[in-house]
């Protein structure tokens, strides 16, 4: 049988990024082997699941670009499936109706810790008549004898003891499945091969092994890697920053770039740090994977996003920047050609939202002058050399670089200054900050009107700090 993985995600919430690697994981083990990748979304909680994660899920799936060849399934149109299989286990006498009481169970538990057992049900109702027309819920027989051997492809040998085990319920009071039961009757009918999920899930192979088993079927080979820490050694939360992986693309980073950093959590191929997506399905080996859990590194993130930022194509960040524009009140439609922009700033920022930042001032005046840039350069000594460029400027017919790169030399030998001492507080009049691509570009890209409107506040501004700071 050919290789065959699933992602199959709650939809109780957004994506987490510890899924999003999860599912990164198996896509890269189906596509290293040609296999197939299947999308099972398990929406079985009926209070908690939702339309808006389900919508959630499929959107970071679609831009983190992970394909899948089937699905998405939903569990919650394969209920008669689920009973089918459940009455058959009852037919085999391989499950029984139990009708114990929450407060029989509770009172169990109770006494199961105080005696500091590990709480189980004790198989009250394995040899009672419980009939359908009253309350009950099924269980499944779990065998009391022998032990489970999972050769898990991350963790290597696991084996649970039987007699550890108790009868876990597979069909609730209400009538619905349990996650143990559905996840064992998806992966058979979807022949699944390989199930890489969660180590959070170790603890439920037994079970679904023997349920499996009971169904008279083989097991799937199992892969169990460890969970995401943040920088404080706990699980990954909110509280650590983005966890969402939608959220990670409205900071403005690339979907590349993510995945990227994702695959070295706890899997690596040498010293390498980089690597495309082709390059990831040839090196990937899920027996590679660390059994110890990694913590999340955002400046590692940033850096390689950094990278990809500077070595993507200018047309295809133009039209993500776009977006981060529009975020910020911008209609990039209204100034000068984005992908130009795009050229000139994608070395200076690690994320798609500091490009929308840094290259605002090209679209509109911006609200204030860098306070620091000001203070440094736009002192009564860059009176002269301001308006000397507004006159020439005013000039100009042809707005292009070399132009205006010839005037601002020009400025500079008739005053006896150096570039510096007349790029600069032209710069931090033009874009209100002290950083800002080469001057004659820059320029160029902002357009002659707003260019003289701008040094005009500027004359302004020094004009007012010169009264300021008179006798």
């Amino acid at each position: 049988m050919s290789t065959k993985t699933r992602f199959a995600p709650s939809p109780t919430g957004y994506l987490h990024v510890g899924g999003a690697r999860t599912a990164l994981f198996s896509w890269l083990h189906a596509r290293k082997h040609g296999g197939k990748y299947v999308l099972r979304i398990e929406d079985t909680d009926l209070q908690r699941s939702t339309t808006e994660s389900i919508n959630a899920i499929l959107e970071a799936m679609t831009w983190l670009g992970l394909d899948y060849d089937e699905g998405p399934f939903y569990q919650t149109r394969r209920f008669d499936r689920y009973n089918e299989v459940i009455d058959e286990l009852l037919e085999k006498n391989l499950a029984y109706r139990c009708n114990c009481s929450r407060e029989r169970l509770d009172a169990l538990r109770e006494g199961q810790m105080q005696r500091k057992e590990k709480p189980r049900y004790d198989g009250h109702c394995r040899g009672q008549l419980v009939t359908d027309s009253e309350p009950h819920v099924i269980r499944f027989r779990n065998p009391v004898d022998g032990c489970v051997i999972i050769d898990d492809q991350v963790r290597g040998r696991i084996v649970f003891h039987n007699d550890e085990l108790d009868d876990l319920i597979i069909r609730r009071t209400d009538g619905s499945p349990t996650y143990n039961l559905t996840v064992v009757v998806d992966d058979l009918d979807m022949e699944i091969t390989d199930v890489i999920r969660g180590d959070d899930h170790v603890n439920n192979t037994p079970r679904q092994v023997n349920i499996l088993k009971a169904l008279g079927k083989e097991p799937p080979r199992y892969a169990h890697v460890p969970m995401i820490l943040g920088d404080d050694g706990s699980r990954l939360s909110k509280r650590h920053g983005a966890v969402s992986v939608m959220e990670y693309r409205n900071q403005g980073i690339l979907p590349e770039a993510l995945l990227n950093y994702l695959v070295r959590l706890g899997w690596s191929h040498g010293d390498e740090e980089l690597f495309t997506l082709d390059q990831m399905v040839e090196f990937f080996d899920i027996k590679d994977v660390n059994k110890a859990a990694s913590a999340f590194n955002t400046e590692k993130l940033l850096w390689i996003n950094q990278h990809y930022i500077k070595n993507a194509d200018p047309a295809r960040l133009a039209r993500l920047l776009s977006i981060h524009l529009g975020d910020l009140g911008i209609d990039p439609a209204t100034g000068p050609d984005l992908v130009a922009v795009v050229a000139e700033q994608r070395e200076r920022a690690r994320t798609l939202v500091e490009m929308a930042e840094i290259s605002a001032f090209f679209y509109r005046d911006y609200e204030d002058f860098d306070e620091g840039a000001a203070k440094k350069h736009l002192k009564a000594a860059a009176q002269e050399p301001l308006q000397q460029l507004r006159d020439r400027f005013t000039l100009l017919d042809d707005w292009e670089k070399e132009k205006l790169h010839q005037a601002v030399t020009e400025v500079a030998g008739v005053l006896g200054l150096n570039m510096g001492k007349v790029a600069q507080p032209l710069r931090v009049a033009v874009t209100g900050r002290a950083a800002s691509p080469g001057i004659d570009i820059t320029l160029q890209l902002v357009g002659k009107e707003a260019c003289l409107r701008r040094i005009d506040r500027a004359l302004e501004y020094i004009g007012t700090r010169v009264e300021e700071n008179a006798p």
